[in-house]
């Protein structure tokens, strides 16, 4: 992949949304919908951004029985989406009914642990070690589910990637040096998750608050 950089475009104005993609267009790789854009423009603000030209990644984290999950992804087939994910913790039978029912050219990822959360949360939830463990234990599922690879933080990549070397690894809470951290708890820079092994780069904040976008994106391609 040329460039790693997916923007994430999760917003609820569908003008807003292509705006902001057509103005870093030539400085990212793809463009991230997430459940926020999904919900509010469904299908037809899938086809709006397909139309730039970009591959589409579908975040849309699907979580559900088995037979349910497969539907969902037999019914986004006409979207042609480059990448969609499930829930790892949703068991390997899950997984492996995603993947069975995805179109030929989307690759499946399955989400390990949100960047929002560390280990206070993993423990109020009954989760017992750490982020690291569980993580893996959620990768080593999804590779022996058939999926394509994992999402994971910056933290846990090189492990991962150490462990499925022909793995596909997408990294979300990405901040540029200096950048301001937000609600992510476990962040790394975009260049550290590439040098480490992502193969997609999942940046939202610093590119779409940027006062110039474009320049915003320009500025995080050229670290890479």
């Amino acid at each position: 992949m040329s460039n790693p950089i997916y923007l994430a475009l999760d917003m609820p104005r569908l003008h807003d949304a292509v705006s902001l993609a057509e103005k870093a267009k030539a400085h990212i790789g793809g463009v991230k919908l997430g459940l926020e854009f999904f919900n509010a423009h469904g299908a037809h603000g899938v086809h709006m951004l397909t139309q730039l030209g970009l591959p589409i990644f579908l975040d849309l984290k699907l979580h559900d029985i088995p037979n349910t999950v497969a539907g969902a992804m037999q019914a986004i087939h006409v979207l042609e989406p480059s990448i969609v994910t499930v829930h790892a913790c949703g068991g390997v039978a899950m997984m492996e009914d995603a993947k069975a029912a995805a179109g030929e050219n989307t690759k499946v990822v399955g989400v390990t642990m949100l960047t929002s959360l560390d280990e206070r949360d993993l423990q109020a939830m009954g989760v017992p070690g750490t982020p690291y463990g569980y993580v893996m234990r959620l990768s080593e599922a999804a590779h022996s589910a058939g999926l394509d690879g994992v999402v994971c933080s910056g933290h846990e990549i090189k492990a991962v990637h150490e462990q499925w070397k022909d793995g596909f690894f997408v990294v979300p809470g990405l901040r540029p040096e200096g950048s301001v951290v937000g609600d992510q708890k476990r962040v790394v820079t975009p260049r550290q998750a590439r040098d480490d092994g992502a193969s997609v780069l999942v940046i939202g904040r610093p590119i779409s608050r940027a006062d110039d976008p474009a320049e915003a994106a320009r500025a995080i391609e050229a670290t890479l």
